[in-house]
């Protein structure tokens, strides 16, 4: 059996409770409030109502003062409310309407007349719950196919010196974590994440003749290997207005900034540094550490956590540095979870 929609009826009268109770009470769950203040309470309950029928002449809290409170609540905002009134003019109609009311039901309140405005309502909130739902299933499997793309765009890059660009998996979850440390929110360690595996885009532009080359890079090959960062840049453009792009730009371009001010393409020092680039470097240098690469073996987590260490106030931020550290058993198990194959 299909559980019977509620309707909240509002007025200090009760005998207009009654009529409406009457009224509708043979097709859904009547819920009653004798005021404003009780209403509100009822409301906010879960599961909340699916329709409010709200007097609007009420002592000390009257039925605009309560639709206005309603709307402007998250949990509360989405139910209709319908006016009940024995006399309105067009200004407080207007006024109704504007603050989100959707219809008014005037006294002497004719049953009929209610039981079809409640039932019209009910459908046109079942239809825009409905097309809400649709839009929002479409909106996250558009933003999943995004998310896929952007990550695969990053993977492309590291396929160039990272056999199985599992890197840009790892940095991520180490910006995560190292993120959420620092005093960032679900939200903003979750868009770093996400952003964090385009840090190295550029490389795409890079020559294989210098990404691959095992040894010591000459000194005109290291300035060709800093340009990744420029071409990453070109890449996400800082102007889109995608948040994940933007966040995605400014760790390219200040992810091999350092904390000393030695770091490229700018020589930014400290907290000039954006925080986003500062915690990607310390996440970046330790996966390469701790990674094969064509021009050297793989550090050990042991020498790898010193090494962070010792550049802490020099490469890396301090205060960050001393968070990762005290996440080293986090920070190994993203590390073995996402290993090369």
């Amino acid at each position: 059996m299909v559980d019977r929609l509620t309707v909240l009826v509002v007025d200090d009268t009760p005998e207009n409770i009654e009529v409406l109770a009457g009224a509708l009470g043979d097709e859904y769950r009547i819920k009653a409030a004798n005021n404003g203040q009780v209403a509100i309470k009822i409301a906010q309950r879960q599961p909340a109502p699916d329709l409010i029928l709200l007097d609007i002449m009420m002592p000390e809290m009257d039925g605009y003062q309560v639709c206005e409170i309603l709307k402007s609540q998250p949990n509360t905002a989405h139910i209709p409310v319908i006016f009940v009134t024995a006399k309105i003019s067009a200004e407080d109609e207007i006024r109704g309407l504007q603050l989100g009311a959707v219809d008014y039901i005037t006294k002497p309140i004719t049953p009929l007349v209610a039981r079809q405005r409640v039932k019209t309502h009910l459908a046109l909130a079942n239809q825009k719950r409905e097309l809400y739902l649709q839009v929002e299933e479409q909106t996250k499997e558009i933003r999943q196919s995004k998310l896929e793309m952007i990550q695969r765009l990053g993977r492309a890059a590291e396929y160039k010196d990272n056999e199985t660009g599992m890197h840009v998996m790892r940095m991520a979850h180490y910006c995560f974590l190292l993120g959420q440390a620092c005093g960032m929110n679900e939200k903003e360690a979750t868009l770093l994440k996400n952003a964090a595996p385009m840090h190295d885009i550029g490389k795409i532009g890079i020559p294989d003749g210098i990404l691959l080359k095992e040894g010591k890079l000459t000194n005109e090959e290291w300035e060709v290997m800093k340009t990744h960062v420029e071409i990453g840049a070109d890449i996400l453009s800082d102007n889109s207005h995608s948040e994940l792009l933007q966040m995605a730009y400014s760790i390219a371009m200040t992810h091999h900034e350092k904390y000393n001010g030695q770091g490229y393409p700018k020589g930014l020092t400290g907290e000039d540094i954006p925080l986003v680039g500062r915690i990607a470097a310390i996440a970046d240098v330790f996966d390469a550490l701790t990674s094969e690469r064509p021009y050297k073996q793989a550090w050990s987590n042991e020498r790898a956590f010193a090494l962070i260490e010792e550049e802490k106030g020099a490469h890396f931020d301090p205060m960050l540095v001393e968070l990762f550290l005290s996440m080293r058993e986090q920070v190994l198990e993203i590390k073995s979870r996402f290993k090369d194959e």
